[in-house]
């Protein structure tokens, strides 16, 4: 087997595992680019936890979606349309419009080198996001395996409660305390960044 050399051929392997049904592998994708699916869609939507929502909803159609995957693409560049489709979708059930600058293009890596110059990213929200992307990973990573477990089947595969109770064997009373614990802990490390995000909004107001 040759080696796997490019992010883009790790990718690739990734996707392939994914298809032959080890779920894990999509794990590793998630972990991977949630961060920049969030900031992604934190362009369509401001509301931090909308765009949790839309990011779970992202990766559970991706997901529900690999199995047309044939790599004449880039796997980022993919997801980041389903992303940007999905939030979409979501403005326009809520009969929103998308921004006004919305970009199409057809290569994700352009747009997210576009995306830097507009107006509003400033230096300090763009490290603002960058410390939310860390803070989500690193609570996330310190999460118990049973709660890692739990809240991952919820929401990078989009099981219901009774399918992750079957997987785990547990009741699902367990399996939605579990989840609930670890939306908190995440929570918990969220939001002095938030509440300091918010009163750095408020000054640029005043």
């Amino acid at each position: 087997m040759a080696e796997v050399e490019t992010p883009q051929e790790l990718d690739l392997e990734l996707v392939r595992r994914v298809q032959r049904g080890e779920s894990a592998a999509f794990d590793v994708l998630v972990r991977k680019y949630q961060h920049r699916i969030i900031a992604l869609i934190g362009r369509y939507i401001a509301d931090w936890s909308e765009c949790q929502d839309v990011a779970q909803d992202t990766f559970v159609r991706a997901y529900r979606a690999i199995g047309s995957f044939r790599g004449d693409a880039q796997f980022y560049t993919w997801l980041h349309r389903i992303a940007v489709n999905t939030a979409k979708n979501h403005l326009a059930a809520h009969n929103r419009r998308p921004p006004t600058g919305d970009i199409d293009i057809s290569d994700a890596e352009q747009f997210d080198s576009g995306i830097r110059l507009r107006d509003t990213d400033t230096p300090e929200r763009e490290l603002m996001r960058q410390e939310l992307e860390q803070t989500v990973m690193k609570a996330f990573g310190a999460l118990p395996e049973e709660l890692r477990e739990a809240i991952t089947l919820r929401e990078v595969e989009g099981m219901s409660y009774e399918e992750i109770a079957q997987k785990m064997g547990c009741p699902i009373g367990t399996v939605r305390s579990r989840i609930f614990r670890a939306r908190e802990a995440i929570d918990v490390q969220l939001r002095p960044l938030l509440d300091a995000t918010s009163a750095t909004r408020e000054q640029g107001r005043a």
